[in-house]
């Protein structure tokens, strides 16, 4: 056998041993009678805005917890029946993991509106303790035809900055999310991980956090495990989806099981938001998201 040979043989040797060895391990889950929701190293919570949009919202709660996902998320509160979902997340025993509490428009981005995003936090408090939640996504806003990038940045700190003493009383946390602007979101003031983690930074509390969401980290910049590394003080919560398509992890181009494996080398013990849609229905979906977290 030539050199050459021996290092193709080797190599196709220990990829067969790696896929004999996840096939023994998806085995074992199956025989003992896991769902795919129960994963071993993450928790993760559906996207229930993405995910089963074919059923009533109380029902998506439902089928999230049938396919054994441990939370949901969801976008804004003000459209749901909040005692429903509350009593039937206990009865599930299902977590909220976040919500939204301040969208894209109007944005905090100018200052005009700080006052209402000061009464949107402090209301949005109050769902989340009925929701028994401790997470809220806030967005900074498009942008302002009058402003630069530089100025929208700081009207965000100063409206994080009023906020922040309501969140700190309440001990919920917001979570700041930037986004991408190749694909989904043309005009948007805040994208990347750099200016996110600087305004973070900037305003300085324990309650104002980023809302890390790993398919826009994708498009905007890549390196996600570095940039992962770099930030990791400010992370308040992960969210995935794979690219191209924002279909569930294990569909695209990103290497979730070594990104959510670094996610947690770095320490961070919450929930990770599916806010995904699901490629070719939700039980192949919750596979390759289980799937996602073999390491």
């Amino acid at each position: 056998m030539t050199p050459v040979s021996r290092r193709l043989f080797l190599g196709a040797s220990a990829a067969a041993a790696g896929a004999v060895s996840l096939g023994e391990r998806t085995s074992s889950a199956a025989a003992a009678g896991k769902l795919p929701g129960q994963t071993p190293n993450t928790k993760f919570a559906v996207n229930v805005e993405m995910w089963f949009t074919d059923l009533p919202f109380l029902d998506r709660l439902r089928a999230s917890a049938k396919l054994g996902f441990p939370a949901v998320e969801f976008w804004p509160w003000d459209n749901k029946d909040l005692k429903a979902v509350a009593e039937l997340s206990k009865e599930l025993n299902l977590a909220i993991a976040q919500f939204t509490a301040w969208g894209f428009e109007p944005g905090m981005n100018d200052p005009k509106n700080h006052q209402a995003f000061v009464e949107a936090v402090d209301k949005g408090c109050e769902v989340a303790k009925q929701l028994d939640c401790k997470l809220m996504t806030v967005v900074g806003g498009n942008d302002q035809p009058s402003m630069s990038q530089e100025q929208m940045h700081e009207n965000i700190i100063t409206a994080l900055k009023m906020a922040a003493p309501i969140a700190e009383k309440n001990d919920i946390t917001l979570i700041l999310e930037p986004m991408n602007i190749r694909v989904d979101h043309k005009g948007h003031c805040l994208y990347g991980s750099e200016k996110p983690v600087r305004i973070c930074r900037a305003v300085n509390s324990t309650h104002v956090k980023i809302n890390w969401d790993l398919y826009h980290m994708q498009i905007s910049e890549g390196d996600l495990c570095g940039r992962l590394k770099d930030g990791f003080d400010q992370v308040g919560y992960l969210q995935v989806a794979d690219n191209p398509g924002r279909h569930e992890p294990g569909t695209g181009e990103v290497h979730y099981n070594r990104v959510l494996r670094q996610a947690k080398e770095l320490g961070y013990t919450g929930y990770v938001g599916l806010e995904c849609r699901p490629r070719d229905g939700e039980a192949k979906a919750a596979e390759r998201v289980a799937a996602a977290d073999i390491w």
